[in-house]
């Protein structure tokens, strides 16, 4: 009786187009992740995903086209971060998605330092600037569907949400220059953040202090807002300032 001898597998085993290319950004991500993208040559990332070179030039056109499409992944990553069921207090919902933001900084600080900077552009990705706005601009819109204002946002409302967005921008990017302060607090006072910049526009505008008093009147003592809003008195000024209007 002959045996038939079933020949040993030969290396790794073949991936598909989309397969290797979901690959070669999970590596590129994992590497821009830890390191300026401009400091990430093509060779870093052949080697860490364990093929050659030119296998890499094969999938994607360059560093150039690698990147882009890490960075479209990466943006796609970071919006999702924004996304919260729309139940419960405010404040917890907005201190549920800084502690995701502050997550996706964990896992991508250089790499999203050196996107808000301006760095890649030794890369030659002319459209970084226009994923990050993509990214600014979905933060802002799902911050206006927690307040209830999706539909024509006055435009006191409009200045405050996108201002808050800058702020989590620019607080992230001191933040990670050398994490000096504990980043629960950090995320904390980014949520405080939201609440002055909201009770200075009440302060000139009737329409924004009646909002303010509707997400404060939700918010318990032991919420983000909460212990916040007693001591700088928004809760009674805010509700003063509505019911005089």
């Amino acid at each position: 009786m002959t045996t038939v001898m079933t020949p040993a597998p030969r290396g790794r085993r073949r991936m598909g187009v989309e397969e290797r290319r979901r690959q070669l950004t999970d590596v590129a991500l994992d590497l821009f992740g830890r390191r300026s993208p401009e400091d990430v040559s093509l060779d870093d990332i052949a080697t860490a995903a364990g093929i050659s070179r030119p296998l890499v030039y094969h999938y994607f056109p360059g560093k150039q086209g690698l990147y882009a499409a890490a960075l479209h992944r990466a943006a796609d990553d970071l919006v999702s971060r924004f996304d919260e069921p729309h139940e419960g207090p405010f404040g917890a919902r907005l201190l549920r998605v800084v502690k995701r933001f502050f997550d996706f900084l964990d896992e991508h600080g250089p790499g999203f330092a050196a996107l808000v900077r301006g760095a890649p552009a030794s890369t030659g990705t002319g459209g970084a600037s226009a994923v990050l706005d993509g990214v600014r601009k979905a933060a802002y819109e799902r911050m206006l569907g927690h307040l209830d204002a999706s539909h024509n946002p006055p435009p006191r409302l409009q200045l405050v949400v996108k201002s808050w967005v800058a702020l989590a921008e620019s607080t992230a990017l001191v933040w990670l220059d050398g994490r000096r302060i504990p980043r629960c607090e950090v995320e904390l006072q980014l949520v405080h953040g939201f609440v002055a910049l909201a009770a200075v526009s009440a302060s000139y505008d009737d329409g924004m202090a009646g909002l303010l008093a509707r997400v404060l009147a939700g918010e318990p003592s032991d919420g983000p807002f909460g212990e916040l809003a007693e001591q700088l008195g928004l809760l009674g000024g805010a509700g003063g300032a509505a019911a005089g209007s």
